[in-house]
């Protein structure tokens, strides 16, 4: 029934991090309970690639791009606009997208007193997300911005025409909050935008990393506007009964551009399919011309459905496709939130639930198969963002086994000891050009 070889990525967002004093200066990929994917780098080949190139910044969206064999400095779009296109946003040439996140800042009176919180709105659920994200586009839309609600927190604006419009947006009611007033914008480029995720601001006050740049007004006058507006949301009541954060602002970044990548099979002539809960990596994969797969109660966080990923993987080769992009945003998720123990955790379940479904089913079709698993960049606890650093690698070869009893996967077994794949758009030519 399988006549092609089949190749599979388990991509584990954000695993690799920094040596931590509280784990015994380890790291949680060091002191995890991971034996099948400990197996799988003993009897395969060990590596690590730079998927960030240098002078890029280290987003999922420059990671991913480069695992799947893109390299970021010829089609990187910026994140928004691949988010846009996986739920379905059709793009002009004209439009520019932003990814447009549901945040929790502190209450100070003033806005730009406030501190950034939780950029993820306490994990907020789609549900309540989406009457959020629609009724500030009911009031805050124009002919030329549009709202439209994604996945929990994440969201996206498109703005059509953007060379043409903030002629008047001085005289905007929001006007105090204008370029001119905001630390760091003397520093921006005057035709471009100064946008900070805001996953890289937990803790900090917002004053310094407000949108800066020619069209920042804009941007900021929304984003001051939603607060108003979800100040006393019923949502938000409901949410604070509940013990739970309230999503008190929008907070909006990750400019992009319709993307135009080159078809994934015509790369590297096979089929294949994505398997993500973000919006990000399913419009890479859509716009690569891969098949995205919904998993029912896949969340992106720790809580996701791990199992009805690893059943989605396989179902996808048994309906003949050759190739299966898994990602799963746990880990990453736990780092930006500073959470050990959810970070070890995390890499557990995946090790458990993941890894071992999919070799022990894959292993039962007696198939030719490839599995490669990594982090797209690395997460630190420390930082709680990302940082540039190369990557550890896996690759097992199903039909050449060959035990190499000290191999181990972690962040720096492999520096010394495996394979150094500096372009990270190589990799999956390696991966796919492997002998025997």
């Amino acid at each position: 029934m399988f006549k092609k070889k089949k190749y599979i990525v388990i991509l584990i967002d954000g695993a690799a991090d920094y040596r931590l004093a509280e784990l015994g200066n380890r790291t949680p990929l060091q002191v995890s309970r991971k034996p099948v994917i400990d197996y799988l780098a003993r009897n395969g080949i060990i590596g690590m690639v730079k998927t960030i190139p240098q002078g890029m910044s280290p987003g999922s969206d420059t990671a991913n791009l480069a695992i799947l064999g893109y390299d970021p400095r010829i089609y990187s779009s910026g994140r928004s606009s691949l988010e846009a296109v996986s739920i379905g946003v059709n793009l002009s040439e004209n439009d520019t997208t932003f990814r447009c996140n549901l945040v929790t800042l502190s209450d100070e009176e003033d806005y730009m007193s406030r501190i950034m919180v939780d950029y993820s709105a306490g994990e907020i659920t789609t549900e309540e997300a989406r009457i959020l994200i629609l009724d500030i586009a009911e009031k805050l839309e124009t002919e030329d911005i549009k709202f439209y609600p994604g996945v929990s927190y994440r969201h996206v604006i498109v703005w059509k025409n953007i060379q043409n419009d903030n002629k008047d947006s001085k005289s905007s009611k929001y006007s105090k909050y204008s370029k001119d007033s905001i630390g760091q914008n003397e520093k921006s480029v005057e035709d471009d935008f100064k946008l900070t995720p805001p996953h890289d601001i937990s803790g900090r006050k917002i004053k310094d990393y407000l949108p800066c740049g020619r069209y920042s007004d804009v941007i900021l006058n929304l984003m001051v506007g939603s607060s108003k507006l979800l100040m006393d949301h019923p949502v938000n009541k409901k949410r604070i009964k509940d013990g739970k954060r309230q999503a008190n602002s929008t907070w909006i970044w990750g400019k992009g551009k319709k993307p135009a990548l080159e078809s994934f099979y015509k790369k590297y002539g096979i089929n294949g399919s994505v398997i993500s809960a973000v919006d990000l990596i399913k419009g890479i994969g859509i716009c690569a011309g891969l098949k995205p797969v919904n998993v029912e109660g896949a969340t992106g966080n720790i809580h996701t459905n791990f199992l009805g990923k690893a059943n989605a993987v396989i179902s996808e080769i048994r309906a003949g496709q050759d190739f299966v992009y898994l990602h799963i945003e746990a880990p990453d998720e736990c780092s930006h939130q500073g959470n050990i123990n959810d970070k070890i955790r995390a890499i557990e379940i995946i090790d458990e639930k993941v890894v071992k479904t999919v070799k022990e089913a894959l292993d039962e079709m007696d198939i030719d198969y490839r599995l490669m698993i990594l982090p797209d960049h690395p997460t630190p606890i420390v930082k709680k963002t990302h940082t540039s650093e190369p990557v550890p690698f896996l690759i097992f070869k199903s039909r050449n086994i060959k035990e190499k009893p000290l191999q181990i996967y972690d962040e720096f077994y492999p520096v010394n000891n495996g394979v150094f794949i500096k372009e990270g758009y190589k990799l999956m030519d390696y991966f796919f050009d492997l002998s025997s």
